[in-house]
């Protein structure tokens, strides 16, 4: 099975077989012949350049996936047993073994220090491949606030020896991709096949009126992915504007006849006097209760000028709660809502 130019006693890779069953492993080497005939390798091994393509990983971030799995051989070539190897780690490893093999990944120049400038290159090939561009896209340009943003929630307290800025270290890591599970979702399903629904990939699909002004929006697509990262799939299909501040005004009850009709979860979004956008998401319909209601799916989160999602700790049940009076304007010049397939709706104030 696979390539036969491999040494047929290798321990790691009898011991990553029993990771799959006999199907996985028949369904990876038809996988592996396909990739391996597109490379003209006779059969013997794939090619960075067909790796990049049909994982649709053109960059630097591919590169270093394509280094790992090749277990840093660096002869461009990835053998049946490689793929056997790395799948077994990286989708069917222990969180620790899959965490360990996504930091590794992070360190884009493999120096073996995760620093600021390995994080802006993986983000940035985020999202290009999210984003459909190309790397010379002037578009990309439009992203460098968006990169700032999930960067300004990064921590990099490790101190390297004879180099000017401390990197990133395990547990940053980790605490990183906690507030940016979209980040962590896309980074741990890379050998998924893009057009297979790969983990991460989702943005929801943001409906308004056509005659709203785009400016007046302040849930923006990468946003809107952000966000998407801490929800399952089924609400990652289409986010409807159901009420925004600037457009239908003020108005508290207007806010509740919008907001208080649906049958499923919102996202509220807020954009205060200082410029900071943030919100919540909100897993049941908004209600009049005289208590605080609703589940620990809900959660909080930041969009400016970092990104952040803050989940329930569990301490209590205190989530969702209508008061009987409006936020005041000074404090929240615009707000919005939107709601998703349920529908879940969005608004913006």
């Amino acid at each position: 099975m696979g390539n036969s130019q491999s040494p047929p006693a290798d321990p790691r890779f009898s011991s990553a077989t029993r990771a799959f069953t006999q199907k996985d492993l028949e369904d990876l080497n038809s996988l592996f012949v396909s990739l391996a005939a597109q490379s003209k390798s006779n059969n013997e091994y794939i090619s960075l350049s067909v790796f990049q393509a049909y994982f649709g990983l053109k960059s630097s971030l591919g590169e270093r996936l394509f280094d790992l799995v090749t277990q840093q051989r660096k002869d461009n070539k990835l053998t049946f047993h490689d793929l056997v190897i790395a799948k077994s780690v990286y989708e069917k490893g222990t969180r620790d073994d899959i965490e360990e093999f996504i930091y590794q990944l992070l360190n884009v120049t493999g120096d073996g220090v995760v620093g600021r400038c390995d994080i802006e290159s993986v983000l940035a090939a985020i999202l290009r491949s999210i984003f459909s561009l190309e790397a010379s896209n002037p578009g990309l340009n439009s992203h460098r606030e968006i990169i700032n943003v999930f960067l300004s929630s990064a921590k990099f307290s490790k101190v390297v020896e004879g180099a000017a800025e401390k990197s990133m270290s395990f547990e940053d890591f980790r605490s990183w991709c906690a507030l940016l599970p979209s980040v962590r979702k896309f980074l741990g399903s890379l050998l998924i096949p893009p057009d297979a629904g790969r983990l991460g990939s989702q943005v929801p699909q943001l409906v308004h009126g056509d005659n709203i002004n785009p400016d007046l929006i302040l849930l923006r697509e990468e946003y809107a992915w952000h966000i998407g990262g801490a929800l399952p799939h089924h609400e990652l299909v289409e986010w409807k504007l159901l009420y925004h501040s600037a457009i239908n005004g003020m108005s508290f009850n207007t806010f509740l006849g919008s907001t208080s009709n649906g049958e499923g979860p919102t996202i509220l979004i807020i954009k205060d006097k200082d410029g900071y956008i943030y919100g919540g998401y909100a897993s049941q319909p908004w209600e009049r209760h005289g208590d605080f209601y609703g589940d620990l799916k809900s959660f909080l989160f930041q969009l400016y000028p970092k990104a952040s999602i803050f989940k329930p700790t569990g301490a209590n049940n205190n989530v969702q709660w209508q008061a009987l009076m409006w936020v005041r304007p000074s404090l929240a010049p615009l707000l919005e809502v939107l709601a998703s397939p349920r529908p879940i709706a969005y608004s913006q104030k």
